[in-house]
């Protein structure tokens, strides 16, 4: 599959059957994660892959994941950031976002359902999951066998503004 079509396939998964990710797919994910860049390659994320019922109870007193068998907790690591000389601007959201946006197109690219959860309370897992402080959890990503009927692959041109309205060429 080429990268346009991966990328027209995932959609945002919001039921998963019960089927466990496979051991194998799962580091495929993983990969797609470690070979992703990040600013400076400092490689501040850290990743949390939560996989059995005492974890994934844990994860839903702060967020719905949707009955998915894996969440992958993505952190960042604030001490080892790099930050923009000119205004301080650290890029820890950026680095944990190209992490994720990788293993959800691995993910589809196997087979798999996923969604991106910002919506979490992330003090609740700071605490059930020990972090320490210089740890933020940025995002979490539900991966699993989607119970869904796929999303239409011509979707986005109904629901994204015109690439007219997206790009500016300035000459």
């Amino acid at each position: 599959m080429n990268f346009l079509n991966i990328a027209k396939k995932r959609y945002s998964v919001r039921s998963y059957n019960s089927q466990n990710v496979e051991p194998e797919k799962l580091d495929k994910i993983l990969e797609a994660a470690h070979i992703a860049p990040t600013a400076a390659n400092l490689q501040p994320v850290r990743l949390l892959v939560i996989q059995e019922k005492e974890g994934l109870d844990k994860i839903s007193k702060a967020a719905n994941i949707y009955n998915a068998p894996l969440a992958i907790i993505v952190c960042s690591d604030h001490s080892i950031a790099w930050k923009r000389p000119f205004d301080n601007k650290q890029t820890t959201d950026i680095d944990a976002s190209i992490l994720t946006d990788h293993m959800m197109l691995e993910a589809t690219e196997l087979g798999l359902g996923s969604v991106w959860i910002c919506y979490f309370k992330p003090d609740v897992i700071k605490e059930e999951f020990n972090l320490s402080d210089n740890l933020e959890p940025v995002n979490i990503l539900a991966i699993g066998y989607s119970d869904e009927k796929p999303a239409s692959l011509t979707r986005h041109e109904e629901t994204r503004i015109p690439l007219s309205d997206l790009v500016s060429y300035y000459k």
